[in-house]
Order: structure tokens, then sequence, then C-alpha cells
């Protein structure tokens, strides 16, 4: 590989780390080979020295091919090569090399246009790619900082914890219950246990057995480690599968393949349209010249130029808008599923709600009450007895910032949310954060993890009677903890057993704070002997008999846009649940709050609920409590096998399988982890769950503009095909209705433009009022085919009339009336394009300046065309008089009256069916 080639050109660590069994070697080996003191990690200058000399660390892209390359790719494409061989026959048989090179010039404006999609593609992705820019935590000058993963260098000192991505490959030095997720390099499913022990095998060891050995991009799922870093970039075990990758050819999207079959079949009816207009032509006694000029002007007319380009196009814009709205769509194929979605299933805490937890009161139960003053993360605010004993709070506050990892800056809080709202509470209550962390640092640790519900510190401190113990300080869910614990706290560091009896009291408690909408974190410890501790035991066994200590009542308020949001979604079928850890009571409150519409569950009720049955339930359930990852990956796969295009939020290592699992995994940009924003394809720049709604209608609106744009394209595309056969059936100016100067005009001068309008229109206000669109649903489906084949079929009689009644006195004044005629046509079916159903004569067009002056300037080049010396020359067309085209101009008004027609019905049977619909529901109720 290039990468081990410039790792054995250069000195220093790197090219060992290519070599070397890092694994089979001490820690302190590692460090000594890779030049690094691990207690202060490199120095800044160091650091940039192997910057320079390595490399930055990620992982290189596909080789980019050359210009040139790029060009002649756009070959491959079916239509051109229809194009070019009817270039190559119209040279052979007619010898018109003017004709010629327009049909070579179209395929160089093909491929142009092409390779301009592409690019455009390509620079939105890398402009999302710039925006998704992932952190890594190193030790660097003694200090703990976060720098960008692609400075990481051989021998930085990386800290890694659950939730994050590994940033290069390392030797782990410090191993705290530390778990990693390897499936993506070994293939288990399951969690790689880590430890920093040396592995003393002789032979090589694979990588799912190197348990001192973590890997680039593989994520932590639980724990703790600090590492070595070995191998970065390319150099990596993930580096070497990148490469692999590298070499694979990227699919075409859903919409894109069903284009690809729309052309095929265009190519196959024109196809067919050529064999008969030969068979016509050589029965009415025409030359084979003639013939084939007209199959030229044919195949000209009958490619569905562009269509993969525009699809390609407008995929791309729509993901440098919605970045823009705070949603960044990591896929562009992702940007069609958006409109289809059907179900969102979210979390509460900061989607629905700001995510500025707050300690609203506490309670030692059995003994005081206190409620707490003060907004967010601010340590200005006062703590009130309810009259209770007044006794000291530093026992009860101490444990809430000792089990943290959440920090303040000023107002700021670095961490999360409801470790936030415990220590402004302890802050509140006069506790020095930093100062008490300095004076007792952790000696072991049970880091949170979503299967337990807990996190556990322990800290060598001395008790009220100045004995020395190891105190296990915890904070976790209520119903777990008062499960775990045997005692009450009392002042004085007293204890009160735990009884049947008396345990009523805390969960009294936690149900009235929970009913009032508030979280309930439940606080407690344990204390041990320090001459029997062990530090590096089973810990998760000590984590029994707890002394409660407090239980803190914490709000997190709905944003105000998350009601009005959720209300569109009902208008437009899409029916929200709110999926939370939090307690039932609670949840239940906020999405009532909310507007979420169906019962409350907990995850225990939803679990034991069969498949069978819930899936006939899940309509009528609209909050899921206290859910562990299974239930939200169960929830997703039934939504899904009830045919439902399902976006599922989350922001922790657990939700990764439930984000991978549905059709829009959403991650959220700021309290996200790593893991979740590499399992998801949209991550919320702002965590709000506004914008998934308004990436949803944007989604709808892309979708309906490409649909338009296709009925538009399918239209002209068979009124072309259609004129060809009946000019050929009627021998109607030799059985070429246009020229092929004449096509190209139409093609690209008049029938481009009001496509642009059709794709880059405004967004429909009522599109939010429409049901989902199934993502299997066929781009057209058999209805608006006969509508499509009617319309283009109609037109072209009206088209190939007007030139046969206009024949006789002259054929450029005939040929003139076909091109006007067809291109008001052109004009109107644009237009009428505009909306399936809804009526063309709206101010709508007429308010958006872009849309005037498109079809404006269309009607210009049609006028122009006709008027000019040098265009009538090579058109061949001639001026028309005022009733010519007025003739002209009402042709095309009454094809248009005509789909207004067939709009008025359809609209008439929408509402009958959708009345129909609300009175049997009424009538079910």
């Amino acid at each position: 590989m290039s990468s081990q080639s410039n790792e054995t050109s250069s000195s220093g660590p790197a090219q060992k780390a290519s070599k070397t069994k890092w694994y089979a070697l001490d820690k302190e080996e590692v460090a000594k080979q890779l030049q690094v003191d691990p207690s202060k990690g490199l120095s800044a200058e160091e650091a940039q020295k192997r910057l320079q000399q390595y490399g930055p660390n990620h992982l290189e892209d596909k080789k980019k091919e050359s210009g040139w390359q790029a060009f002649l790719r756009q070959y491959k494409d079916l239509m051109q090569k229809i194009l070019l061989v009817a270039a190559a026959v119209n040279q052979i048989f007619t010898g018109d090399w003017k004709t010629t090179m327009i049909l070579v010039v179209l395929t160089i404006f093909n491929a142009l246009l092409g390779l301009r999609g592409e690019a455009k593609a390509t620079a939105s992705l890398a402009e999302l790619s710039g925006k998704m820019k992932i952190n890594a935590h190193v030790r660097r000058d003694g200090k703990e900082q976060e720098i960008d993963i692609s400075q990481i260098v051989p021998g930085d000192i990386a800290i890694v914890e659950a939730g994050d991505i590994v940033p290069a490959d390392g030797r782990l030095f410090v191993a705290a219950t530390l778990e990693t997720e390897e499936a993506a390099l070994t293939g288990e499913s399951t969690a790689s246990s880590k430890n920093s022990n040396a592995i003393e095998e002789k032979e090589e060891v694979s990588i799912g057995d190197r348990h001192n050995m973590v890997y680039m991009n593989t994520s932590v799922t639980r724990g703790r480690g600090e590492i070595i870093v070995t191998t970065t970039g390319m150099g990596t075990e993930m580096g070497h599968i990148a490469e692999l990758l590298n070499k694979t050819k990227a699919d075409k999207t859903p919409l894109q393949k069903q284009l690809d079959r729309l052309t095929m079949i265009i190519a196959a009816i024109a196809g067919l349209a050529f064999v008969l207009m030969v068979i016509l032509g050589l029965e009415s006694g025409q030359s084979i010249n003639s013939i084939f000029a007209a199959g030229v002007a044919l195949a000209i007319s009958a490619i569905p130029t562009g269509l993969p380009a525009v699809v390609i196009t407008m995929y791309s814009m729509g993901t440098q808008v919605l970045a823009a709205q705070n949603a960044i769509v990591k896929r562009l194929p992702s940007v069609e599923t958006l409109g289809s979605v059907s179900a969102i299933c979210t979390d509460k805490t900061g989607t629905l709600t700001l995510n500025k937890m707050t300690a609203r009161e506490f309670s030692v139960p059995a003994k005081n009450h206190y409620k707490v003053t003060g907004e967010g993360y601010s340590t200005q605010g006062q703590l009130f007895n309810d009259g209770g004993t007044k006794i000291d709070l530093d026992e009860v506050l101490q444990p809430m910032v000792l089990c943290s990892d959440a920090r303040l800056d000023g107002e700021e809080l670095i961490g999360d949310p409801t470790e936030g709202a415990l220590i402004v509470l302890a802050a509140k209550g006069g506790i020095d954060l930093e100062g008490l962390r300095k004076r007792y640092p952790r000696i072991a640790e049970v880091p949170f993890d979503a299967e337990y519900k807990f996190m556990a510190t322990f800290h060598n401190m001395t008790n009220t009677q100045g004995k020395p113990v190891v105190r296990c300080c915890v904070k976790g869910a209520p119903d777990v903890l008062i499960a775990r614990a045997g005692s009450f706290w009392l002042p004085g560091d007293k204890v009160h057993p735990i009884t049947e009896e008396n345990k009523s009291i805390a969960l009294e408690e936690n149900k009235r704070m929970a009913s009032s909408g508030e979280r309930v974190m439940v606080v407690a410890r344990r204390d041990f002997d320090p001459d029997t501790f062990d530090p590096d035991g089973n810990l998760m066994d000590m984590i029994n008999d707890l002394t409660l200590l407090a239980m803190v009542g914490i709000v997190d308020p709905p944003r105000s846009e998350a009601k009005d949001a959720i209300s569109k979604c009902h208008k437009a079928g899409i029916q929200v649940r709110m999926i939370t850890g939090d307690h039932a009571v609670t949840a239940a409150s906020i999405g009532e709050e909310l507007g979420i519409e169906g019962k409350a569950l907990t995850g225990a009720q939803f679990a034991a609920i069969p498949d069978e049955k819930l899936k006939t339930e899940l309509d009528q359930i609209g909050v899921i409590a206290r859910v562990t990852p299974e239930d939200k990956l169960r929830l997703v796969t039934l939504l899904q096998e009830k045919d439902n295009i399902v976006s599922m939020t989350g922001d922790g290592v657990n939700d990764a399988p439930a984000l991978k699992k549905a059709d829009i995994g959403v991650a959220m940009g700021i309290t996200g982890t790593e893991v979740s924003k590499n399992a998801a394809v949209m991550i919320l720049t702002d965590d709000n769950f506004a914008t998934i709604v308004k990436a949803v209608e944007y989604g709808r609106y892309i979708y309906n503009n490409l649909f338009n744009f296709v009925r538009y394209q399918m239209q002209q595309l068979v009124a072309f095909i259609a004129c060809y056969l009946l000019a050929a059936i009627f021998v109607v100016l030799g059985g070429t209705p246009f020229t092929a100067p004449v096509v190209l005009l139409l093609r690209f001068l008049v029938e481009v433009p009001i496509a642009l309008a059709l794709g880059f229109g405004e967004m429909d206000p009522n599109l939010m009022d429409k049901k989902p669109r199934p993502l299997k649903q066929p781009l057209l489906s058999s209805s608006q085919w006969i509508r499509i084949t009617f319309l283009g079929v109609l037109s072209a009689m009206v088209t190939v009339y007007l030139e046969a009644l206009y024949e006789p006195s002259g054929t450029a004044i005939a040929a003139t009336v076909g091109f006007v005629s067809f291109a008001m046509h052109t004009f109107s079916r644009g237009i009428s394009a505009s909306s399936e159903t809804e009526t063309s004569f709206n101010r709508d067009v007429i308010h958006d300046r872009n849309q005037v002056g498109l079809y404006g300037g269309t009607l210009l080049i049609t006028i122009l065309a006709t008027e000019l010396d040098f265009m009538q020359r090579i058109l061949g067309t001639t001026s028309l008089s005022a009733e010519q085209w007025f003739v002209c101009i009402a042709a095309a008004i009454g094809i248009l009256l005509i789909d207004e027609i067939i709009k008025f019905f359809m609209r008439r049977s929408r509402s009958h069916n959708t009345v129909t619909t609300e009175a049997i529901v009424d009538t079910s109720q």
C-alpha cells in the first residue's frame, strides 16, 4: 500500500507502527519506543513535527479520475450511445455533415451536463464533510485538550469514553471497564472487552483477540480508556479496508434507477416508431435520405436529455439547503427518502425540549424538602427549606459533584445536561466544584450504561467520625437505585434501614415528582474499608445495600416550536412517538402538553406485547417510557413491517442499532455521541425536533418538483414521438414534422427553461397537508401514464393537423405553424405540470419572478425564431400572420383546458374519498 511505502521511507515511531507487534509489548516499552511520557503526552512542538512527517490522520478518498476520464465515462450512458449511432448512420446514409455535427455536439452537451451534476454533488458532499468534523480528546503538554481528529499523530495520548469514536489505532495503557464494538473489523456482533495487559503469545494474534489494542473508527460502547496512538491514517487497520472500498462503485439512487428504466422504455418506443417510419416511408415512395433524416430528428427529440443529472443536481441542492437549516444529510438519496417519512420516533430531552436541565426541587427522603430557584446553568440561585429539620447539606450535595463528569465554563455546560443540573444544584448549595474534585479524585468508577441506568465513582475520603473510607458515590434512575438501597440517610451520618413498610416513602416521592413532569434522579452512597477494597475487582457487585441521600426533581422545558411542528406532522399523516428513558408519568405529561397522540406505555409493557398484537396496537401508542435499546430497534422493525418509512432519533451509544435500522436515522449534533453520528444518515446541528419536520417538508418539496419535471418531460417525449409517427402515417411534410435544428431549438431553448421553472419552483404551501408517499411507489403510476399519453398524443394530433392544414400554403408556413403550435403546447404543458391536481389559473407563476422570467424567455425565443432573418435561414421558418398565431395559441389553450377538466374531476374524486374516510372514522368512534 502507498501508506506503508510512505512509512517505510521515514524514520521514527510511525515506521515501527506498521511493523511492531504493539500488543506483545508492555505499556512502558510502547511509550519508550514511541518516545512519549503518558502522564504528559507530546509537546505541541513535537506533535506538529510528527504531523508534518506523517501527514494528517484521515482515510484517503477514492483516487480522483482525470477530467478526460470523467468526460469519457459519460458515454457509457445508453442515450449517448444511441445519439452516436444516429450520427454515424446519418453520415453514412445521407452525408449531411451538419446534422452529424449537431448530434455529436448534443452528446458533448449531455456529457458536460452530467459532469456538472456530478461536480455539484461532489462539492455538496465535501462541504457537508467539512461540517461533520470529529474531535478527539488528547493529553499534550500535560493538559487534556480537544483537537480535530485529523491532527492526531503517532505517540499522542488519546482519551476515550463510552460514545466516542476511537481516533486512531493504539495500545491501551488505561482501561476502566472498557468495551469497544469492532464488528467492521472482526465481524463479531458483541462488544470486545479491553484491558492494558501485554499479550505474551509468540504467534500472530488476530485483531479480535488483541484485548489491549483499539482501532480507528471503532466505537467505545462502555467504560473509559487512555491510548498511546501507534498508527494513523491509511496505515491503520481501517485504512486497509478503506483501500478496498475505494475500488468499489457507488450504486445509483432508487429514483435514478426508475429514471433509467423510463429512458429505456422511451428509447424502445422511439426505436419502434423509427421502424414504422421506415416501413411507411418506403411504402409511400420516400427516399432513404429523407427517411433517415426524419429518423435522426426523431432520435434527437426522443432522448430524455439530462434526467439523471437533474436528479443529482436537485439532491445536491437539497443537502445544501437542509444544511443551512441545521440538518446535515450525509447521503444524497436520503433527501428522496425524507419526503416519504410516515413515522417519527423522537427522544424527548433536547429534541422536544430545550435540553437545559434545571433542578427545581430535591428531598432527603422522610426528612426534608427543598425548592430550588434559578434557571439553566447559572449558579445563581437559592435552596429553600419547606420547614423541615435544618441540616448540613454537604453530605448530600458532594456526591452529586463527585459522581459527575460535567463541568461549567461560566454559564456554558460541558457534558451531560442531567449532570449539569446536579452540579449546578450543588454549586447553589455552596459546594466548590473543582476544589472538591481535586481534593477527592476518583480511584475507580463504573461508567453510566443504559443497561443498568446508573453511574458510580469511588473516592478516598474520611467520614464524620474521622475514619478513612472508600466512598462509593452513585447517581441513577429511581427505580434502579431504590431497588439497590438498604437504608435512608439521616443527619450525622446515621442511617435508617429500608423496609417494605417505609420503602413507599421513596416510591411515593418519586411518583409525586414524576407526575408533575419532572425527571427524577436519585443520589446514594456506600462506604468501604480501604484495606479490603480492590479497585480492579468486580465493582458492579458492590453497588448494593446503598444509602439513599436525595431525590432530585429536574425539569427540561419543551421547545416552543415543538408543539407546532408535531401539529404539522399530524396534518401531514406522520405519526410522532416520543421514545424516552424518563419515568412513564413524566413522559405522558410532557407528551400530552406537546400534543402527541396515543397512550403511554413503559418499556416493560411494550416488551411484553407479542409482535403480531403490537402491530395492531402501534397506531394507538404515542409515548414509550423507560425504553431499552432493544425496544427502540423492535419498534423500528415493526413499523417498517407495516410499510412505514421510519425516522428515529438518538444520541447515545446504544441508539446506534436503531439509527442504522431506521430509514432516516437522526443523530444529535450537540449532545450526540460520535457513535450515534456515525450510525445516522442525518445530523441535527441544533438538536431540534422542528428541524426534522422542516427536513421532511423539504424532502417532499424536492420530490414534488422532480415528479412535476419528469411528468412534463415524459409528456414532451410522447408528443414528439407521436408527431413523427402521425407525420409518417399521413405523409405530412414528407414524414418530418420538425427538422433536426428545430428539434434542438425546442429541446434546449424552449423546453429547458420551462423544465428549470418546474424543477426549482417555489414550495407548495399545501405539501404538508397530504399523506406521505410510499417509498416503493413507482414514479409514474398506470393512471398517470394514461394521462401523459393521452395529452401527448392529443397535442401531437393538433400539431400535425395544423401542419397538414397549412401545407398547401407552403412548406415553410406549415413547418413554422407546427413549430409554433408545439412550442405553445410546451409552454401550456409546463404551466399545467406545476401541479398534478391544482388549477393552473392562479397567481403563483405571476408572483414568482424567476418563473415569469423563464416562461417569458421561452415565449420570446419562439417569436424570434419566426421573425429574425438569420434564425429563419437556420430553422427553415417564416413569419406568421396574426391569424396563424391565434390558431396556434388557441390550440394550446384548448389542450390546457382539457387537462383542467381532468384536474377538476381528480380534485372532486379525492375530496369525496376524504369525506367518506372521515365519515367511516366518525362512525367507528
